[in-house]
C-alpha cells in the first residue's frame, strides 16, 4: 500500500502539567507514533516539556521532560496537557512559554484542562475552542469573555483544542488526514481499532435521553432547559409555560418518567454544578451560591449538606 510522500520531520511538543490525564496524553501521542510506523519513517518527532525533569501523570506514571522551550525553534505545534483543576494551573512560567511560542508562529493546542492554561496566557481571545466539560464552568467563571464549545475538538486556524479522554484520537486523525491524506489517517485509526471517527462537533457527553433513560420529547426539552438555567432557575410555572404544558402535566411527566420531582431534580443539577465550581474554581462560597441560584451561602450550605452529607467548605478542602 502506498504511503504519502510528505517526508518532512515535524516536531510536535507536549507541555505536561503535573497530574495531567494519562489517557488524554496517550490518545494524543499514540496516533503520531503509529503514523511513523505505518509510514516506515519518522514523520513526527515527539518532544515532552515540563517544569520538572519528570512530570507525574494522573496515575503516578512519570514522564521524562525537557525544560520549557524558550522559543519556537523547529516546533510545528505544542499541546498543553493538564488535569486536576485551576488550583493546579497557576503556572506563570508555562503561560510565558506559551506566549513566546505563539509569537513565534507555533500552532498552540490544549487537551483536557490544557485550554484553561491557553486562556490564562491570553491565547484564546476571539477564538473558537473547547475544554473538558468538567472544567467548562470554572473557565467560564474565570474568563467570562470566553465561551467554550462543548464539542469533542475544535481546530480554529492555529489553535487546536480538545476535550480530552479518547477525543484526542479523533483530533489527531483530522491532523494526520490534513497532512498525509484521509486514506493514511484511516490506517492509523484502524491500528487502534478506532473504527468510528468522532466528528469535531460531536458531543462530549452522552445525550440526555441516554443519561436519564427517558425519551419523552417534552421532558427532554425541560431537562435541557433546567441544565441551562442553573444560575437563574425558572419557577415551576415558568418552566411549564416554556414547555407549552400545564404545571400539572409537568408534574405528571416527572412522576411517570423520573425518580425525582421537578424541584428535586432542579436542585440536584444546581448542587452538582456547585460541587464542580467548588472543586474547579477559586470562587468564594457566596459567589458559588449566586452562580447556582441560591439566595445566600447559608442557603447553599444547608442544601449542600442535605444532598452530599458534607459542607461546601469541607468539600473544597477534600474533607468529609
Amino acid at each position: 500500500m502506498s504511503v504519502p510522500t510528505d517526508s518532512q520531520l515535524r516536531d510536535i511538543g507536549f507541555i505536561l502539567v503535573p497530574g495531567f490525564a494519562l489517557m488524554s496524553f496517550a490518545s494524543a501521542t499514540e496516533p503520531l507514533r503509529a503514523a511513523n510506523r505505518l509510514a516506515g519513517r519518522s514523520i513526527y518527532n515527539l518532544r515532552f516539556f515540563g517544569e520538572l525533569q519528570e512530570v507525574p501523570a494522573s496515575s503516578g506514571a512519570m514522564v521524562p521532560s525537557e525544560p520549557l522551550p524558550d522559543r519556537g525553534e523547529n516546533l510545528d505545534a505544542v499541546f498543553v496537557c493538564a488535569g486536576g483543576g485551576p488550583a493546579d494551573w497557576h503556572r506563570p512560567k508555562i503561560h510565558a512559554a506559551l506566549r513566546r511560542l505563539a509569537a513565534d508562529g507555533v500552532r498552540m493546542g490544549g487537551i483536557s484542562g490544557g485550554p484553561y492554561l491557553l486562556a490564562a496566557a491570553g491565547l484564546l481571545a476571539n477564538r473558537r475552542f473547547t475544554i473538558h466539560w468538567e472544567h467548562a464552568p470554572a473557565l467560564a467563571e474565570a474568563f467570562p469573555m470566553l465561551a467554550p464549545e462543548q464539542t469533542r475538538f475544535v481546530i480554529d486556524g492555529d489553535r487546536l483544542t480538545c476535550g480530552g479522554g479518547v477525543a484526542p484520537i479523533d483530533m489527531m486523525h483530522a491532523l494526520i488526514a490534513d497532512r498525509m491524506g484521509a486514506s493514511f489517517a484511516r490506517r492509523v485509526s484502524d491500528w487502534f481499532l478506532h473504527t468510528e471517527i468522532g466528528a469535531p462537533a460531536g458531543p462530549q457527553r452522552a445525550a440526555l435521553a441516554e443519561r436519564y433513560r427517558v425519551h419523552h420529547p417534552i421532558l427532554l426539552l425541560v431537562l435541557e432547559k433546567m441544565a441551562a438555567t442553573v444560575e437563574r432557575p425558572l419557577s415551576r410555572a415558568a418552566m411549564a409555560r416554556f414547555a407549552g404544558i400545564s404545571e400539572r402535566h409537568l408534574d405528571r411527566l416527572f412522576a411517570g418518567h423520573m425518580t425525582s420531582t421537578f424541584s428535586d431534580e432542579y436542585r440536584r443539577l444546581r448542587l452538582d454544578y456547585a460541587m464542580r465550581l467548588l472543586q474547579q474554581s477559586a470562587l468564594g462560597i457566596a459567589e458559588i451560591a449566586y452562580a447556582t441560584g441560591f439566595s445566600s451561602s447559608g442557603h447553599l450550605a444547608r442544601q449542600f449538606k442535605a444532598q452530599f452529607g458534607t459542607t461546601p467548605t469541607q468539600a473544597r478542602s477534600g474533607r468529609t
